[in-house]
């Protein structure tokens, strides 16, 4: 298949631009991080050329089983941060987020991931199946991001203090402020394609809109967890450390929302 060509090749460009960012990081060469973002920019674009590959050859959406979603999520975090790095210039955070990238290729790559296509079950041919599942993906993207920039701010706040508040290159303040503005285009994504798309699409397909089914249970922690984050910061005034660790706990929930309830927790949503 003309698409498992192109994802590998993307993997490979991936793992080049992470080499890329991490000479950047001993190096402290601008121009190296500068090529970083290219080399990360020319494996999105072959990444989406992939997936739209795969949605031809396949007949469907490019995420109805585990390696296609994981290829999709991947694809969706490198457009999130790549998106954020052309705004707010976070190289720094380059190589920390490409590991994530990586990882999840890896994963993709995994022979334990069935890669054939195959049919879809009846529940899964509706076009909500691209409304949920993508738009739910791409706020997962964002939630990414803001989670390594939280860490980040945990790491440069404890050396800000350390070194009586000396500032130098990316600052805790404004990593604290681009996690904040991660999760603000994170959480209505999600909530959107997560929660609103997804209970519209199981009343169609199973006639109730909510039925406690794991992941959707999930699913609703990981959404209450990044509306505390928001709420505690916007009506609370929380930022810094408490705003971190919250949106850290957020991701944490979110991948295990994604990845963990399909294996460990039988429902109606396993052979997604």
């Amino acid at each position: 298949m003309i698409e498992s060509t192109l994802f590998f090749v993307t993997f490979i460009i991936y793992i080049i631009s992470a080499l890329f960012y991490f000479s950047f990081l001993f190096s402290k060469r601008q121009s190296l991080a500068a090529v970083g973002f290219r080399v990360a920019f020319l494996g999105l674009s072959i990444h989406t050329v992939a997936l739209v590959m795969r949605t031809f050859e396949s007949g469907h959406a490019p995420f109805t089983n585990m390696y296609e979603s994981l290829s999709f999520l991947s694809w969706a975090s490198m457009l999130a941060y790549v998106l954020i790095e052309a705004k707010y210039k976070i190289q720094k955070a380059g190589p920390y987020f490409m590991l994530i990238v990586i990882a999840l290729m890896a994963l993709a790559s995994s022979p334990l991931m069935p890669k054939d296509t195959s049919p879809l079950v009846p529940a899964l041919q509706s076009y909500w199946l691209w409304l949920h599942v993508s738009v739910t993906l791409l706020g997962e993207a964002f939630f990414a991001v803001a989670f390594i920039t939280s860490i980040m701010y945990l790491v440069v706040a404890a050396k800000e203090k350390r070194d009586s508040g000396e500032k130098s290159g990316l600052s805790a303040e404004k990593l604290d402020s681009i996690s904040y503005r991660s999760i603000a285009v994170g959480f209505p994504l999600f909530t959107l394609g997560g929660l609103v798309f997804g209970m519209i699409w199981a009343y169609k397909a199973w006639g109730s809109y909510w039925t406690w089914d794991p992941k959707e249970t999930m699913s609703f922690i990981t959404w209450l967890v990044f509306a505390l984050y928001l709420h505690t910061r916007i009506v609370f005034g929380w930022k810094g450390r408490r705003s971190a660790y919250v949106a850290v706990i957020g991701f944490l929930t979110a991948i295990f929302t994604y990845f963990g309830v399909n294996y460990l927790l039988a429902g109606l949503h396993s052979y997604a």
